[in-house]
């Protein structure tokens, strides 16, 4: 396989990213026209916070949450459940040589944002910060 001569970095190349943001924007308006044909799908309202697709662009990897954060379990069953007409109008919106095969995954990234918040609102982070920031 040929190296490509323009990304050497771990992280994801251009076109991976490029990539992701078509498929997650495409999710996101699908979702939200409810254009599935489920209607326990379309009663729910799914935020689509990032798409990760894989080097070849054949896995691409959903971060979804539905809103508020209730009811993810089932918001994901019936994600999956409806994975491949999901797939089918990410194909044809993306106009991909293969459509990608749709993964999803539970958007963990505001719970972490809470956690970080909790962390550095403690007492001892806000005096150590506090500290660094006195001249004296």
């Amino acid at each position: 396989m040929a190296k490509n001569k323009f990304h050497d970095g771990p992280g994801p190349s251009q076109r991976q990213l490029r990539v992701g943001e078509l498929i997650r924007r495409t999710l996101s308006d699908v979702l939200m026209r409810g254009d599935v044909h489920d209607p326990e799908l379309n009663r729910m309202s799914i935020t689509v916070g990032e798409v990760r697709t894989s080097p070849d662009l054949k896995i691409a990897t959903a971060f979804v949450l539905p809103l508020g954060g209730k009811g993810a379990e089932e918001a994901l069953v019936a994600l999956r459940r409806n994975k491949g007409e999901l797939r089918r109008m990410v194909g044809k919106a993306c106009s991909l040589k293969y459509a990608p095969d749709l993964r999803f995954v539970l958007d963990e990234t505001f719970d972490q944002m809470d956690e970080t918040r909790r962390l550095l609102s403690q007492e001892n982070v806000v005096r150590d910060t506090e500290d660094r920031d006195d001249p004296a």
